[in-house]
């Protein structure tokens, strides 16, 4: 009995030594034995990850090392993953207000970093919105772009015309003043006005002073339909600009708006897939539905008659002179988007019209739907959704390895809310589309190494510790057309810059995200 004694004593005293003798790394967070995507393999590992302040410290097996940690994550039977980064939001509309600047809509889906100031409108200048949400506080990180359309208005307003010598230098000295002051790149809406006022050679020249800047070209295409050029011209005029000036192209939420191009996805991705082999550096990001959404105005409303803001075009409207042409073309443009009964009210200060489409509201006031539309534009801004792509199409743009998720998330449609997990739930799991892998790493590092975002979207020591701990069966989209602002489920933590901003599902009543900056190391 007493030498089996000393035998145990002398087995734990070898343990004790031994396990004195591993390294030690203290942390101040552990998360432990998860299933690892580290945003750039095709496999995950069951690994453990060490993270002090805001960096990770550690991956690997923690068998090797001695892990000392404040706080102790158990990961076991979930996925851990970096943090989602969302390239195409309009979160800054939340951002910029106190009550909302916790960005809960994204931070429950996984998202950990938001790309704003898309679609060529931002908030000007970014210097003053840099430091407000530096002083306030903002949920989730923040990287910047300026907006095309914004500057443009600040030189020559919302006139339809090509601007002068001078008031294009003066564009480009405010485009490389707003670079200066952190912009990750330029955005253009060349679907909305003003940006459809401009013409190419324009956003070339404003493109040249972006990337001589490090920065990229964010744009919403001209087209999207039929609606002027066409979805290929479109397509070809933002290959264009990027051979042109040399800068990286990034096409947002790229799809098949409408009848007159479903099925162009083919010829669109042979068309980007000959400029990338030409060297052309194209991208695109794209969000995980068929139906599309913007304002009211932006969707049906002729570009023409809104030129010089919403005075002029009631004044349009009401004159016997342009009233039929105004009224003809919008009937036009709701048919591309598949007729009235497609156009869903999400969005308006009477909520008397809000969940209902326009052929409904046309029945309600007796008028006819293109009528319908001015009324609803007089009570003040509309949003609609509009049900107009087709799955052949979504898939086979979500199969590329050039496009990444992407929400457009705003108020009025699910994708606010429900974008990565639904891609999750819906093209990983339900339809098995992509692989596990390919939807992090397409929502994590590749996305990262478009914007130029340094040290972020990959689980490797030395990065940012922006990291999500998710549930392979729970992880989903709750949020519909009907009812579009629920949170998603299924996310049990997200750490960003080393600290906890959603515990066991819950988010934590702190803003630990940060307004980013090219270069940041």
């Amino acid at each position: 009995m007493r030498t089996l004694q000393k035998f145990l004593l002398f087995t734990s005293l070898l343990v004790f030594f031994a396990s004195c003798t591993k390294p030690k790394v203290e942390a101040d967070i552990w998360i432990r034995g998860g299933l690892v995507f580290d945003g750039v393999s095709m496999e995950g590992q069951q690994m453990d990850i060490a993270i002090k302040e805001d960096k990770i410290v550690f991956v690997g097996c923690a068998d090797t090392i001695r892990i000392e940690a404040k706080k102790t994550i158990e990961a076991q039977g979930k996925i851990v993953s970096p943090g989602f980064i969302d390239p195409h939001t309009h979160a800054d509309r939340d951002l910029n207000k106190t009550e909302t600047a916790h960005n809960h809509p994204f931070l429950m889906q996984g998202v950990t970093t938001v790309v704003v100031g898309n679609d060529g409108s931002s908030f000007y200048p970014i210097s003053e919105y840099k430091e407000s949400y530096r002083k306030q506080g903002v949920g989730t990180n923040v990287a910047m772009l300026f907006g095309h359309g914004t500057i443009r208005e600040q030189v020559i307003g919302k006139s339809d015309r090509v601007p002068s010598a001078a008031e294009l230098d003066k564009m480009k000295a405010l485009a490389k003043e707003e670079m200066r002051q952190g912009a990750f790149g330029i955005s253009t809406g060349l679907y909305y006005a003003p940006g459809s006022y401009s013409e190419t050679e324009e956003v070339i020249e404003l493109s040249r002073v972006v990337v001589e800047n490090g920065g990229i070209y964010d744009t919403h295409l001209r087209d999207e339909s039929s609606f002027n050029i066409g979805l290929v011209k479109a397509i070809e005029e933002a290959i264009e600009i990027g051979e042109v000036s040399g800068i990286p192209i990034h096409i947002s939420h790229i799809k098949c708006l409408g009848l007159d191009v479903w099925g162009k996805s083919t010829e669109v991705i042979d068309l980007i897939e000959k400029a990338r082999g030409r060297g052309v550096e194209v991208t695109a990001n794209q969000y995980p539905y068929d139906a599309s959404s913007t304002s009211l105005k932006a969707a049906v409303v002729p570009r023409w008659a809104e030129s010089g803001g919403l005075d002029s075009l009631f004044y349009r409207l009401e004159a016997p002179a342009t009233r039929e042409r105004v009224l003809n073309e919008t009937v036009t443009n709701m048919k591309r988007r598949g007729g009235p009964s497609k156009l869903l009210i999400v969005k308006l200060p009477d909520t008397t019209y809000v969940g209902k489409n326009l052929e409904e509201i046309s029945a309600m006031l007796s008028i006819p739907a293109e009528e319908a539309v001015f009324e609803m534009l007089k009570i003040g801004h509309a949003k609609v959704v509009s049900f107009n792509m087709i799955e052949e199409d979504v898939n086979r743009f979500m199969g590329l390895d050039w496009v990444v998720t992407g929400s457009d998330g705003n108020s009025g449609h699910p994708r606010k809310y429900g974008s990565f997990p639904r891609k999750y739930a819906q093209y990983v799991k339900r339809k098995e589309l992509i692989s596990l892998a390919d939807f992090i790493n397409g929502s994590t590092s590749r996305t990262a190494k478009i914007f130029r975002m340094e040290k972020r979207g990959v689980i490797q020591e030395g990065y940012y510790a922006d990291v999500i701990v998710f549930d392979p069966e729970g992880f989903r989209e709750e949020a519909t057309y009907t009812d579009a602002f629920r949170y998603a489920t299924g996310l049990d933590f997200s750490i960003i810059n080393g600290k906890i901003a959603v515990s066991q599902g819950r988010p934590v009543d702190a803003y630990y995200g940060r307004v980013l900056e090219k270069g940041d190391q």
